[in-house]
């Protein structure tokens, strides 16, 4: 995975786990691409002080993950639903107009599957 995404990811599930302090400085360097430097002067501490309260995050939100996974159950499950979508096309490719009531059911899996991947 990415490592922006999955710095990411982990922000999403577990940042409301970190102080505001450091869900400011986090959003501050990855969500708003702000420097060090910018970070420093809003939050009025020092560069190293930005730098070791991104460090304690990461490895926070990673001891986070380590612990409940809920990340790599996330894309897990994400890319089982995308290999439903696509079994589904395959299937609903092969369907003839003929049959009428299983082609529904073909095309409510369709839409149960789309919504799934829409709300992950």
């Amino acid at each position: 995975m990415n490592e922006i995404v999955e710095k990411t990811l982990l922000y999403d599930f577990y940042g409301e786990l970190l102080t505001d302090n450091q869900k400011k400085i986090y959003g501050y360097y990855h969500l708003d691409d702000l420097s060090l430097g910018e970070i420093s002067e809003q939050m009025n501490i020092s560069r190293q002080g930005v730098f070791d309260a991104l460090k304690r995050c990461d490895h926070q939100l990673r001891h986070f993950e380590e612990m409940l996974q809920l990340v790599k159950k996330f894309a897990h499950n994400t890319s089982r639903v995308q290999e439903i979508a696509k079994l589904v096309g395959a299937i609903k490719g092969k369907l003839s107009s003929t049959d009428e009531s299983l082609l529904e059911e073909v095309n409510r899996i369709e839409y149960i599957t789309k919504s799934l991947l829409k709300d992950l």
